[in-house]
This record gives structure tokens, C-alpha cells and sequence, in this order.
């Protein structure tokens, strides 16, 4: 008797130490990647997702230009109150000529609208209205946590609404980079208005938890059992969803919208793979890069692309 009591104790004394030691980790995680005020630069400068060839000094003289070009555009910035009561912020930078034509630019990971002028510029050039949306928790919106594009996609259909109503003959766009791509594709499983015409994902992830899965193994070459299992559970107690529900996938399946998908197949911080698991369940064009990283839309010309018709 006094073995089997001493069995027990030693198994629940176990259990207690890998539940507390799992979610120990699991908070852990949850703060490196969903907390918006914690340090990432671990994440951002680790080999696998730096971008060799880059020119900074370019790069800052580029945004610098682009800067100054939305500062002589007529813009406004924007608002609107979530779904759970948070203020969203927005650029919206209007055409010279009067237009029906809209373009949603949703960014990337810890990033914020400001980094899309860019994209801003080129839809601009071409006859766009543009609005840039900062993701909840980014830029200037409020939040407390990264929702990694799964409730942004329910913020984006928000912003759609917000144009639909000034301008109901609005011909929209929706185009997202890395997290952003993830978000467009996220919102293309909801009943969009017929007002969203086509969808452009640029390097978005298949899940939350695909993506969580890859970065844990490259950053410290741990397998997912059980710190993602734990992050995951987190993430639902303190943000309200879980790594495997935030699903591209799953919502690409149900889209109705034309999508055009692209993604460097030199793709370090979202695999390249990535790209078939959403591609072979929507029936679309495939477009693919040579590029080092993000995407062939916003870095390369459109000559650099290669182009297929995807089987029936």
C-alpha cells in the first residue's frame, strides 16, 4: 500500500511539475512573440531571418523619399472601434482624380502602416485610393496583443464596411505582406461584400501555429510538443485564440474571391513551402520569385515572375 501511495505521489508530483513548468514556457513564448512591448530583437536578427544584400543606407534614403511623397498627397487619418471595443487607426491617402477604385495594404509582423508607402505609392501611381490600416496592438491602434492577422481579419472586414458605406460603387483590393498576407487570406473566408473584387496575398503563412512551429525549430531547434501546446492554451486564456484555429488554410477554402498568391522562393522568415498548403486548396494562378525574401509584388518587377494555370 505504502508503495503504491508513494507511486502516486511521485507520479502527481511529476504531472504538477511539467504542467507548471509547461506553462512557465508557455507564458514565455506567448510574451517573445504575441506581447507587442517585448524585446524581438532575438526573432529579427537571428541568421535564418536576416536578408543578406541589403543597403540600409538605400533603404532609409527610400523611405525617406517616400515620406515626403505622402506628405504632399491629400490624406486623412482614420478610425474605427473593433468588434471588442479597441480604436483603430488608419492612413487613407486618396487619388488625384476622382475614382471608385480601392486598395486595402495591410503589414507585416511588428511592423506598421507607415512601412506600406511603398505599396501605398504603387497602387497610387495607378489610379488607387489607398488605405493603410495599423493591425491591433501596431502603429497607432490600440491592443495588448498580437492577433498574428486571426482577429485582424475581423478588423479588416470593419475598414472594408468603412469604405463600402462612403462609397457603395467601391472597387476594392485587398493586398498583404508576411502577417498581412496571412490577415487578407484570414478575411477571405468571410462573407466579404461584393465591393472586394480581388485578393493579393504576398508571403502569408498557412497557420499561426505552422509558423510558431517553424520559428521555435530554427531559433532553438526544439520540437513543438509541448511549449507550442502550452503557448497555444495561453494564447487562447489571454488573447482569445488558439495557434491551429488561426488557419489560412481553412479559411482559403472558403473563399469566393479571386486570389493572387506570391512568395519568394528564397523565403526565410515564412517558409517558401508554406505557399503550396494554401495555394492547392483555392483555385487560382500561382506566381512565384526568385527574390531573397518577402515577395516578387513588392520587390522585384513583374518580368521576374514565373507564372502557372493550376491544374483542374
Amino acid at each position: 500500500m505504502c508503495i503504491r501511495d508513494s507511486l502516486i505521489t511521485t507520479v502527481l508530483v511529476f504531472v504538477m511539475l511539467f504542467v507548471l513548468v509547461g506553462f512557465v514556457c508557455g507564458n514565455m513564448m506567448y510574451d517573445l512573440a504575441l506581447n507587442p512591448t517585448s524585446d524581438k530583437s532575438s526573432v529579427f536578427s537571428a541568421p535564418h531571418n536576416q536578408i543578406a544584400g541589403l543597403n540600409t543606407d538605400e533603404i532609409k534614403k527610400g523611405q525617406e523619399k517616400l515620406q515626403n511623397w505622402y506628405n504632399e498627397t491629400s490624406h486623412t487619418e482614420e478610425y474605427i472601434k473593433s468588434h471588442d471595443g479597441l480604436s483603430l487607426h488608419a492612413k487613407e491617402i486618396k487619388s488625384k482624380n476622382s475614382t471608385n477604385k480601392w486598395v486595402i495594404i495591410c503589414h507585416g509582423y511588428y511592423g506598421e502602416s507607415k512601412e506600406m508607402l511603398g505599396s501605398a505609392n504603387v497602387f497610387y501611381n495607378n489610379g488607387y485610393n489607398v488605405l493603410l490600416p495599423d493591425a491591433r496592438a501596431h502603429g497607432e491602434s490600440d491592443g495588448s496583443y498580437i492577433g498574428m492577422g486571426w482577429h485582424d481579419r475581423l478588423d479588416l472586414v470593419l475598414w472594408i464596411n468603412k469604405i463600402v458605406e462612403k462609397d457603395s460603387n467601391a472597387q476594392i483590393a485587398l493586398y498583404g505582406v508576411s502577417m498581412g498576407g496571412a490577415t487578407v487570406m484570414m478575411a477571405s473566408g468571410e462573407e466579404l461584400p461584393q465591393n472586394v473584387k480581388v485578393i493579393i496575398e504576398d508571403c502569408g503563412y498557412s497557420s499561426v501555429w505552422n509558423e510558431f512551429a517553424y520559428q521555435l525549430r530554427q531559433l532553438f531547434d526544439m520540437d513543438t510538443f509541448p511549449i507550442m501546446n502550452f503557448a497555444s492554451l495561453i494564447t487562447e486564456m489571454r488573447a482569445g485564440y488558439s495557434f491551429k484555429e488561426a488557419s489560412a488554410v481553412e479559411q482559403v477554402k472558403k473563399c469566393k474571391t479571386p486570389m493572387l498568391f506570391v512568395h519568394g522562393d528564397k523565403d526565410t522568415f515564412v517558409p517558401f513551402s508554406m505557399l503550396n498548403e494554401v495555394y492547392e486548396v483555392c483555385n487560382c494562378l500561382l506566381y512565384t520569385s526568385p527574390s531573397p525574401r518577402d515577395s516578387c509584388a513588392s520587390r522585384m518587377p513583374s518580368s521576374a515572375c514565373k507564372k502557372k494555370k493550376k491544374k483542374k
